[in-house]
């Protein structure tokens, strides 16, 4: 009998997937700017467009991008690392 349902979906990442993650997070954390980021080529750090406007992205690897906000205060720019908004396989 079929309930109309879909399989639910793996949301586990795999390991070396959450190291790469773990160590991208701690670049994060190192930056003392946001122009820390453009010179580590790959990251690919990126402010993104469209309907996800303000928000930045880096890359975890090929096909793994991390998505976060950035705020200015002051004169400093100010890297939000609690709101990542998206851990992605973004050509799924």
């Amino acid at each position: 009998m079929k309930t109309g349902r879909q399989p639910t979906k793996n949301t586990v990442s795999p390991p070396h997937i959450i190291s790469w993650y773990q160590l991208r997070v701690k670049v994060l954390e190192q930056a003392e700017s946001i122009e820390d980021l453009y010179p580590i080529r790959s990251l690919h750090y990126e402010v993104l467009k469209g309907d996800k406007a303000s928000i930045s992205s880096i890359r975890v690897n090929d096909q793994y991008r991390i998505e976060f906000t950035v705020k200015q205060v002051a004169t400093e720019s100010v890297i939000t690392i609690c709101n990542i908004l998206e851990l992605s396989n973004h050509y799924k």
